[in-house]
């Protein structure tokens, strides 16, 4: 029984998991403050944080690090040697979190394999290591327009090298952040660990064999779809595909995981975000309409991402994604989680949770035989049908289970229910197509379509 499963999770902290996570937060008020200016208590973080991956390959490469700059010595080699132990330590929390939640679940998980190493172009990622290395110097509480700007450079031939993509996209954003923020010394809350997170992983990328190789190995078979999870921001939209994958060699179903993406400006929300995805018309009618997906040569990566190419999909025949979970999601091979992407906030497994309750209180809980899942309502997607509403009077319920804050939280991506007695099925991908639901297509109607507006106002602007 799944209530007995995740009391598993619930009921059994797993020891060190906090210890750990302090170390980091110890780390990262140093970054905050800057590797140049620490004292007593900051380098001593430092040196903590090297006593707990002394044990590792790295444990004399970061105490070195560590007690270097500690005396003042702050070189890229040993800022790298830092960044690399944090990376280790919450890399082990997530392969710890994600044991106890594959043995709470029975779940299988493949082994990874590691691909061959990406050429790099050196002189561009010694350009990102100096800046990086120049924030760790400074500290978030020290940045300012001069230094953000000094990535601007850089970051244009990033961007101009297609397998440098995901890099350029990562630099850019943290640079973006960052500038949106300055001057950091201003603000009363630094976002300490987001910031570092996405530090430590742009330097990683930049180590050689960091970046992720290849196209990945072309896949056919048949394509489930469990549910979509819709990460929308205020200039950037994307739909994440959880789906199971039958073979077309007649090999063991996987789990897996494809996405299509786009640019955005803040003014289309709502259903519209779903028009700005034109590129996968066959994907968007199959969340839509229910519909399996028939795939031919598709990439999929070790990680379990299919790179999704529209033209090589054709959709197939109905196929309910509840059905799908009772019978396929037990048995389905979960992917390994690639050694750079090992990361607590990484963590977000389907499941299906049924039979549950629903009590009354702020704070909305399933309720399996008296032990309890938070349920987070805040990523309910606001181009889907899912509100609170219909998740408090569901009984089955797809969701992704994550971790987050020292706990474990469900993210509801379809449910089936009963709303004002009569029966309810929602999933967030039922407005791929436009809203079905009359109110909202008729408020649509009656506003315009801001995505065509938009496009007319552009393409008037280039003719000009």
């Amino acid at each position: 029984m799944l209530s007995v499963q995740l009391a598993e999770l619930a009921d059994q902290p797993l020891p060190g998991v906090g210890e750990a996570l302090d170390l980091v937060t110890g780390f990262d008020e140093a970054l905050t403050n800057g590797l140049a200016r620490l004292g007593e208590e900051r380098a001593s973080a430092l040196t903590d944080l090297a006593g707990a991956v002394a044990a590792t390959p790295l444990g004399d490469r970061v105490g070195e690090a560590a007690a270097k700059v500690a005396a003042g010595s702050v070189s890229e080699e040993n800022v790298t040697a830092l960044a690399g132990g944090r990376t280790a330590l919450l890399g082990a929390v997530h392969d710890a979190l994600l044991g106890r939640l594959d043995a709470a679940l029975g779940r299988e998980r493949d082994s990874w394999a590691e691909p061959p190493a990406a050429g790099t172009t050196d002189n561009l990622l010694s350009g990102c290591r100096s800046w990086l290395n120049e924030l760790a110097i400074t500290g978030w509480r020290g940045v300012d327009h001069d230094l953000v700007s000094a990535v601007s450079q850089t970051m244009e031939a990033l961007l101009s090298e297609p397998r440098l993509r995901r890099l350029a996209v990562l630099i850019d954003g943290l640079a973006g952040e960052l500038r949106a923020s300055c001057p950091v010394a201003t603000m009363e809350v630094v976002p300490a660990r987001r910031w570092a997170d996405l530090w430590a992983r742009a330097l990683m990328l930049t180590q050689a064999g960091g970046l992720p190789a290849g196209s990945g190995q072309p896949v056919s078979g048949r394509l489930l779809v469990l549910g979509v999870d819709v990460h929308e921001h205020a200039t950037a939209v994307q739909a994440q595909v959880h789906a199971i994958l039958e073979p077309a060699d007649g090999g063991q179903s996987r789990l897996v995981r494809t996405s299509v993406a786009a640019t955005k400006v803040d003014t289309i929300v709502g259903s519209a975000v779903w028009r700005l995805l034109t590129g996968a018309p066959v994907l968007l009618n199959a969340l839509a309409e229910h519909r399996s997906l028939d795939i031919k040569d598709m990439p999929l990566l070790g990680g379990g991402d299919l790179i999704w190419h529209d033209d090589r999909a054709t959709a197939g025949k109905p196929a309910d994604p509840f059905t799908t979970a009772r019978v396929q999601l037990g048995s389905a091979l979960a992917p390994a989680a690639p050694p750079l992407e090992r990361h607590p906030v990484r963590l977000a497994e389907p499941v299906l949770v049924e039979g549950y309750s629903v009590p009354k209180g702020d704070e909305m809980v399933f309720d399996l035989g008296g032990k309890t899942i938070t349920v987070d309502t805040g990523r309910l997607p606001s181009c889907g049908p899912l509100t609170p509403a219909i998740v408090r009077g569901s009984e089955s319920c797809i969701g992704l289970l994550r971790w987050d804050a020292g706990r474990w939280l469900l993210q509801p991506l379809a449910v089936q229910g009963t709303v004002k007695k009569l029966p309810v099925t929602a999933h967030n991908g039922d407005w791929a197509q436009g809203p079905t639901d009359p109110k909202i297509a008729k408020a649509e109607a009656r506003n315009g379509d801001a995505v065509a507006v938009l496009r007319e106002r552009a393409g008037r602007l280039l003719r000009k």
